[in-house]
């Protein structure tokens, strides 16, 4: 492993997509960086993820623009991590009134956001890009605690916080009429699954509650679009064997007594012959195995990250 974050090494641009996926929905996916998702309804549009600074949201505004002239009025923060949610004041000026979150996301951002912020710009230059136009945390202005249905003219949206998972707050955005859903990280595929911030024995819970949906059309938190029922049952089967194979292997090892250095070996003997290809692996694997870790020795409430905590980790690693 290297003696820097895996993330600082990782530069390459990558190729952009912004498909269409329904009669109102369209995902925008690069590869292993997080995606976002749009949904354009009769009189007004919903941003799901925002990218992680202004000036990088003005791409996925073009693409917007190019489809539709009506104002992005809504902006939904599947969860608080600061890669997903510090653009969102890009989209103000494009008609933006509210920001929404889950209650648990809400109580994330006051507890560890400014922290986040800090730790996540220093871990990802590249996806940070424009970092001078953030002008701060994003605060919802609308909180919601499990349910809230929206309408964008006649097009009936819900968002659901269905149960804790890749965080406490997680939101999903689903079109029923559709059947399309935005997990943000809740799902991810072809992709590293972050789990530094997880409720990991919950996860698997909510992975079924997301299943008895029964989507025809998913985008994930990383990822390619999911656009065939039996791609969205992959999509979930993924991410429910990343989080059941790095918790069961964590928890073997604690209760043999054995410390983070032996169990982060143990981990990738399990997880490297069937994940250790794919986009941002190198770069979750040692905040996985430290948040499983954690969780296996009791502590619930997931410790807030730091960028010296953070420095911290990777360095005990190294051994």
């Amino acid at each position: 492993m290297s003696t820097s974050f895996a993330s600082k090494a990782d530069l390459a641009a990558k190729p952009v997509t912004f498909t269409q996926l329904s009669d109102n929905c369209w995902a925008y996916t690069a590869e292993g960086d997080p995606n976002s998702g749009v949904i354009i309804g009769d009189d007004a549009c919903m941003v799901i993820d925002t990218t992680a600074t202004p000036a990088m949201a003005q791409d996925l505004i073009a693409r917007i623009r190019a489809v539709t002239d009506k104002p992005i009025k809504y902006v939904v923060l599947s969860h608080y991590h600061a890669v997903r949610v510090l653009g969102a004041s890009a989209y103000f000026a494009e008609g933006a009134t509210e920001v929404i979150a889950s209650r648990g996301t809400y109580e994330l951002i006051v507890e560890r956001g400014a922290q986040d912020m800090k730790s996540e710009i220093e871990r990802f230059p590249r996806l940070f890009a424009g970092v001078e136009t953030v002008p701060g945390l994003t605060w919802p202005t609308m909180v919601f605690e499990r349910d809230l249905t929206l309408f964008l003219g006649t097009l009936e949206v819900r968002l659901k916080h269905i149960g804790p998972g890749h965080t406490k707050g997680d939101t999903i955005a689903w079109v029923p009429s559709q059947d399309v859903i935005f997990s943000g990280d809740l799902v991810e595929y072809n992709a590293g699954v972050y789990t530094g911030d997880a409720q990991l024995e919950e996860w698997p819970a909510t992975l079924e509650a997301l299943r008895a949906l029964k989507p025809h059309k998913l985008v994930p938190g990383r990822g390619p679009a999911m656009t065939t029922p039996a791609d969205c049952e992959k999509a979930i089967e993924y991410t429910r064997r990343w989080v059941t194979d790095l918790y069961a292997t964590a928890r073997a090892g604690v209760a043999a007594g054995k410390d983070l250095n032996r169990v982060f070996k143990d981990v990738r003997e399990v997880m490297d012959p069937v994940f250790g290809g794919v986009f941002i692996y190198e770069h979750c694997l040692p905040f996985d195995v430290t948040r499983a870790y954690d969780e296996a020795s009791g502590i619930k409430h997931p410790r807030i990250w730091t960028a010296e905590r953070d420095i911290e980790m990777w360095k005990a690693l190294q051994a």
